[in-house]
């Protein structure tokens, strides 16, 4: 099974339609959902006749908006009380102990907030946990979600390991277009931050009954247009056969924001290069997303 999944929804009114939209007219099945967002209530509100018929996942989130926890979230913040703390920094915090002590207890705090804030959103009571930026694949973040779940005893059915097997583009290279170096850096360090944590956490993930998937969406992080897309799936799937994998989770982001309004609220510049100055970009996947429909109307 191929879960065309959306990241982002609920981050803001008109671009959570948008991503919605993918759902009425095409192929989106999964949607990740912005914890600490003003607007996830009245947006969860717009899908409530059909929630169960989509992945719902907690999009954990430490790059855009303010935190649940407030002024306890200091060293994750900006003066404006805004997340502002970087992925490398992060990751290098990790290995300093004094550092990682005093860290932790505010990300595991913040995590906490999220997760159990969207209990109610997640469907027949299982949590599916996916970072913003992929932020959860940090070994800091990463221990503090897990720490959260087994204090909480909570049910969780599957968790994104962005992990990307290289091979896949290599079979593809010369048919898909849009890779950038950049690109390539981040799957080989989300690579290695995903063996690690399923190494650390295999007991764990195998007592919750964490589902696996095959995963693409990084190495083509802002070019997951159709063209791109259909000449990895078929090769893909020949590399889930080998790997005894049944299903697959492709990422997109065709949430644009193109309102003014909203544009004014972002808060990341990253998000706001991705999102608004690149929102042709976004436009183009919520258009691929539709053809992998076939203009399905529902």
């Amino acid at each position: 099974m191929i879960e065309y999944h959306a990241d982002d929804y609920g981050m803001f009114r008109t671009q959570s339609r948008h991503i919605i939209d993918c759902y009425h007219n095409g192929a989106l099945n999964g949607i990740s959902i912005m914890p600490n967002s003003p607007y996830l209530a009245e947006c969860m509100d717009e899908i409530k006749d059909f929630k169960k018929k989509i992945a719902i996942t907690v999009h954990l989130n430490l790059v855009e908006g303010q935190p649940l926890t407030g002024a306890k979230a200091s060293k994750l913040i900006d003066g404006d009380g805004n997340f502002s703390i970087g992925f490398g920094k992060l990751l290098l915090v990790g290995f300093v102990p004094v550092l990682r002590r005093i860290y932790y207890r505010q990300i595991r705090r913040e995590m906490e907030a999220q997760i159990l804030s969207c209990r109610e959103y997640m469907n027949d009571g299982k949590f599916r946990l996916d970072g913003h930026v992929h932020y959860h694949m940090l070994p800091l973040v990463f221990d503090a979600i897990m720490d959260v779940v087994k204090e909480h005893n909570l049910e969780v059915s599957y968790i994104r390991f962005p992990r990307e097997d290289l091979n896949l583009y290599r079979k593809v290279s010369g048919k898909i277009k849009g890779i950038k170096l950049i690109n390539i850096v981040k799957v080989l360090v989300l690579n290695t931050l995903a063996n690690r944590n399923e190494r650390k956490y295999e007991d764990m993930l195998v007592s919750l009954g964490v589902q696996r998937k095959f995963f693409m969406g990084v190495m083509l992080s802002g070019h997951m247009f159709y063209d791109n897309v259909k000449e990895c799936i078929p090769v893909a799937a020949d590399i889930m056969a080998d790997k005894g994998l049944q299903d697959m989770e492709i990422l997109f982001h065709p949430g644009d924001v193109t309102d003014i309004t909203e544009v004014s609220q972002i808060t990341s510049k990253d998000d706001l290069d991705f999102l608004n100055e690149n929102s042709v970009n976004r436009q183009k996947e919520a258009e691929a997303l539709v053809k992998f429909g076939g203009g399905l109307k529902r």
